[in-house]
């Protein structure tokens, strides 16, 4: 169907029905798009350059209503996914607020498993320019996030919030949110030495950003009580990587103060800020 020009032609309707605010067709046009899973970069990148408005065209779609709401949005994600893992820097660069507003949103609204993971896809691939980061915090992405993964997420999907969540807490705004959640702190606590190494990684990674840039006494304090050190020393007294002990004795002695003279910090684990 590539070679036929399918890709191209359903890449064209699609931006016409944006371009005259129509949604006929819509749902069948995305879903033979869908259905083509690897259009070769070359037939992306054509699709960029001859229709320079389908970024527009899709982020359009998802803030529109349709009976199968679920499914066409999925799909529209799918098609963004395909054209940012091949979309060059200045298309990358010239997203708009709205994109992060729309993937945002459709993560609130609740979409399959399928897709939701892809859009959480997408805003990974987009996390490398920090534009990009500024405006998915400014979306509300960070707390979308740790809601999200309170919805009994599984593997893949907490690696990819966890992935996103470490870009957006290399912003003091996007730390900023992430403390404000109620549950926020408590949320990456829980993930570390639960789901796999890949979380184990990205949640301490987190945890370090928020320890190096945003650690005020509150913040520390408030980790302490959620258990943040205590699960550190586990890292440390168990069969993880290296590296990431590593990891977890440089946090610990970030704030060595605070924590050996905290009621929180439990006997067994002071040994261990001492080596």
């Amino acid at each position: 169907m590539v070679e036929a020009g399918v890709v191209e032609a359903m890449a064209a309707f699609i931006v016409t029905c944006y371009r005259n605010g129509e949604t006929s067709g819509l749902e069948e046009a995305l879903s033979v798009l869908h259905l083509v899973r690897n259009p070769s970069s070359a037939e992306t990148k054509l699709l960029l350059t001859e229709n320079d408005q389908i970024i527009d065209a899709l982020v359009w779609v998802l803030g529109q209503d349709f009976d199968n709401h679920a499914s066409v949005k999925s799909h529209a994600v799918s098609v963004m996914k395909t054209i940012v893992e091949t979309a060059s820097s200045d298309v990358m660069g010239r997203l708009k607020p709205e994109f992060f507003e729309r993937i945002v949103s459709v993560l609130r609204e609740g979409i399959p498993r399928q897709g939701m993971n892809t859009a959480l896809q997408v805003m990974l691939e987009a996390c490398s320019w920090g534009r990009n980061r500024v405006m998915m915090v400014e979306a509300g992405a960070v707390f979308q996030l740790v809601e999200l993964e309170f919805g009994s997420p599984e593997k893949k999907s907490s690696e990819l919030v966890l992935g996103v969540l470490v870009h957006l807490c290399s912003c003091a705004d996007g730390r900023a949110q992430l403390l404000s959640h109620a549950a926020g702190v408590a949320l990456i606590t829980n993930r570390l030495l639960q789901v796999s190494p890949a979380t184990d990684d990205r949640a301490l990674l987190i945890l370090s950003l928020i320890c190096k840039f945003s650690g005020t006494r509150p913040v520390l304090e408030e980790m302490l009580r959620v258990g943040v050190f205590s699960k550190l020393c586990r890292v440390i007294q168990g069969d993880s990587a290296y590296y990431l002990k590593d990891k977890a004795k440089e946090i610990l002695s970030e704030h060595s103060r605070v924590w050996k003279n905290s009621p929180c910090m439990e006997v067994s684990n002071l040994n261990l800020l001492n080596r």
